[in-house]
Order: structure tokens, then sequence, then C-alpha cells
């Protein structure tokens, strides 16, 4: 009896904390998920951290310095965020903000509640055309829409507290800016959660018009640039052959949105 009391506080946590952060759209993004940090912790902690990250770009004069190259991927990030209703309407409301850091890193991400940077060099150095840097925007987007850090943190905090000890949980605690940046662009997400990316990503750039074929020219590219090294956006995005053939997948099934908004 001793150990169903214990226990009994997770099953109901767990049955509580399970839902979908999104709707289906066309690629069925809609798997349930386990959330144990509340979304208001998580944007929190995204926000003080994004200041961070914006603060430090702009004392090494390094944030938004080329205005065509900032205004062409706000440009791509907006048409991208005038689509994001098919997946949640709340985003539509988010405090979207979107910047440039010119440096030569082939990086990109976005922090819970729609915090974008996108890295000078994945763009300069991979040569991007708008519709394959859509992908890239569109994938990082998913990542926040799909609450992708709030989900691996709610795990990670099952297997540091225990099945005995969940019943003691309340709030990830701690440094919250510290916690946010560790689940986006720290640590790796999960296999599955980048396959949710990669579609979410592909159907909201075609719903804005962009062919979504680019994110599979984006990927052989990103292929091509890591025999010679590691970018540092492949360091926490697999990329094997299968996932290619996964994205040629998807762009065709989505390629009548596409031509239905073909820019």
């Amino acid at each position: 009896m001793k150990k169903l009391i214990i226990v009994l506080p997770f099953l109901i946590l767990l049955f509580v904390g399970c839902s979908s952060s999104t709707s289906a759209g066309m690629v069925g993004s809609d798997r349930k998920q386990l959330f144990l940090i509340s979304e208001n912790e998580m944007n929190q902690g995204a926000n003080q951290a994004y200041s961070k990250v914006l603060q430090d770009a702009k004392s090494k004069n390094v944030l938004n310095n080329n205005n065509l190259t900032t205004k062409r991927v706000r440009g791509i990030a907006n048409n991208l965020i005038s689509q994001v209703g098919v997946f949640r309407k709340d985003a539509l409301n988010w405090d979207w903000q979107v910047n440039v850091i010119n440096q030569p890193i082939l990086n990109a991400w976005c922090m819970p509640g729609g915090k974008i940077v996108v890295y000078d060099g994945i763009i300069t150095k991979l040569n991007l055309d708008d519709d394959e840097l859509a992908a890239i925007i569109g994938h990082e987007m998913s990542h926040a829409l799909r609450e992708h850090s709030r989900e691996q943190a709610s795990r990670d905090r099952i297997k540091q507290l225990g099945i005995f000890a969940i019943s003691q949980f309340s709030g990830i605690g701690g440094n919250l800016a510290n916690v946010a940046a560790q689940y986006t662009f720290v640590l790796p997400f999960s296999r599955e959660n980048e396959v949710e990316a990669d579609r979410m990503g592909i159907e909201l750039a075609a719903r804005a018009g962009y062919d979504p074929n680019g994110a599979v020219r984006l990927w052989q590219k990103m292929v091509a640039a890591s025999s010679s090294s590691q970018p540092e956006f492949l360091s926490t995005h697999p990329s094997p052959q299968s996932r290619i053939e996964d994205l040629k997948i998807i762009a065709k099934k989505i390629e009548p949105i596409y031509k239905a908004n073909k820019r």
C-alpha cells in the first residue's frame, strides 16, 4: 500500500502531462508528449538565454551587421510564421524574434517561444537559395512549435528524480536560462524529434510558397559539407541517407500545397 501511495502521484502526473503540443497538419505531427515542466517556465528561460546570446553578439559587433542578409532571413521567417496556425493557433501570437549572427558557423536554432538565430556561415558556405533557407528556418521553428526542448527536459527530469521521487517534483528550478539553452542548442534532439521537425518544416515551407524539395537539396549540401569537416549544425542533427529519402517522400506528398501557394 505504501508503494502504491508513492507511485500514484507519478501515474496521475504522467496521465495529466500527456498531450500533443500541435495539430497534425498534413504530415501527422500530433504524437502525444509528456510535459512535466510548464510552458511559462521554459519560455521564461528562453527569453533570458536569448537576450544573453544577442548581448554577446552585439558586444562582438556580429549581430545583424549585414542588412541584406538580415532582411532576407527575416522576410523568409515572417512568411513561415504566417503559416504556423496550421499546427497551433496560439503560435500566431508568440513574440517571434529573428536575428542573424555574422559568424562562419553552419548552424541555426529556435528557442522555445519563437526566438530564432541564423548564423551567416550556413547561408554563405552552403550558398543557400530561398527554398533551402526556408527549410532550415522551418525545421528549427518546428522544434519550438512541438516544444521538443520542454519535452526532453521533462523526460530528463523523470530520469533524475526517479519514479519514487516524482511526487516531489515542482518546476525545473535552477537557472532557467541555462536549462533553455541546454535543451535548445547544446544537447542533441532525439531522432524522433528530428523527423517531426523535418516533416513539419517542409509543410510550413510549402504553405509559405517555398519548394519543399529545397529541404532535400539542403541536406545533400550538409552531407557534402560534412565530408571535409563536421558542421555544428550536423553535430546535433543526424543526416543519414535514410533521412534524405524520407524528405523526398514528404516533399512529394506536400507538393500540391506548394503548387497552390507558389511564389
